[in-house]
């Protein structure tokens, strides 16, 4: 079964709206864990307009699944993982001013500083995973990092998907196909949804974990929490 991270990005989004402490970011954590998923995602930015880095510490004390923080790896956000020390770290090249991640790493020209941070987080005992676009290139670039795992950015695939399914597709299978020979662990998110996810999961082959935020809170509106994050797990067999 491939695992279900929940990123609760939107939750703080809603709690900082309007300042004080509802939605509870911490019994909301819990309470998608009670509900099945295996994992918890934040991603803190350096303006904290989400998930704020007290937040970060403060998840580290409860998350009993597997915690997943992304980022940037500018200097606040590697000293934030190394005193976290959570199960994974996922390395994201989005800018200071990006409304969300908008692009995977180009692993080639930044391979050397790569290699670099991912060797730190290693040596301190976390799991590292790369924002890979669904290139060939970019995948056997990341295996030359050290990194153990990749995400593929799956903006592209959500946005075709109603459109041609077969060619959005496409791209991602050859791009794990490459990770798998490469020895590389595949995970995935952005925009994957109730709509698309059972069909990227029947394709991609060993697809370890997706990682879902926006859609399903967004999801969650009208069905629930918990009956949405259930509908995740069923299609995720």
């Amino acid at each position: 079964m491939t695992k279900l991270s929940v990123n609760i990005n939107k939750i703080a989004t809603l709690r900082n709206s309007r300042g004080g402490n509802v939605p509870n970011l911490l019994k909301v954590a819990t309470d998608i864990e009670a509900f099945g998923a295996q994992g918890i995602t934040i991603h803190p930015r350096p303006d904290e307009r989400h998930i704020k880095y007290e937040d970060a510490r403060a998840l580290k004390n409860i998350v009993t699944t597997e915690f997943n923080i992304e980022g940037n790896p500018v200097p606040k956000f590697i000293d934030l993982v190394l005193d976290i020390k959570p199960t994974q770290v996922t390395l994201v090249p989005d800018a200071v001013d990006a409304i969300t991640s908008n692009a995977g790493w180009d692993t080639l020209t930044h391979k050397d500083f790569l290699k670099e941070v991912i060797a730190t987080f290693k040596n301190a005992g976390i799991r590292t995973s790369i924002f890979t676009d669904a290139n060939i290139k970019m995948v056997e670039g990341a295996a030359e990092t050290g990194t153990e795992r990749i995400e593929l950015y799956t903006e592209s695939y959500a946005q075709q998907f109603s459109l041609d399914k077969e060619n959005s597709i496409a791209p991602f299978i050859e791009a794990a196909k490459t990770a798998n020979k490469c020895n590389l662990g595949i995970n995935a998110g952005h925009d994957l949804s109730l709509d698309n996810i059972e069909y990227f999961k029947e394709n991609v082959p060993d697809l370890l974990e997706v990682s879902i935020g926006h859609a399903l809170i967004c999801e969650s509106l009208y069905l629930g929490l918990e009956n949405v994050v259930n509908m995740y797990l069923n299609k995720l067999k």
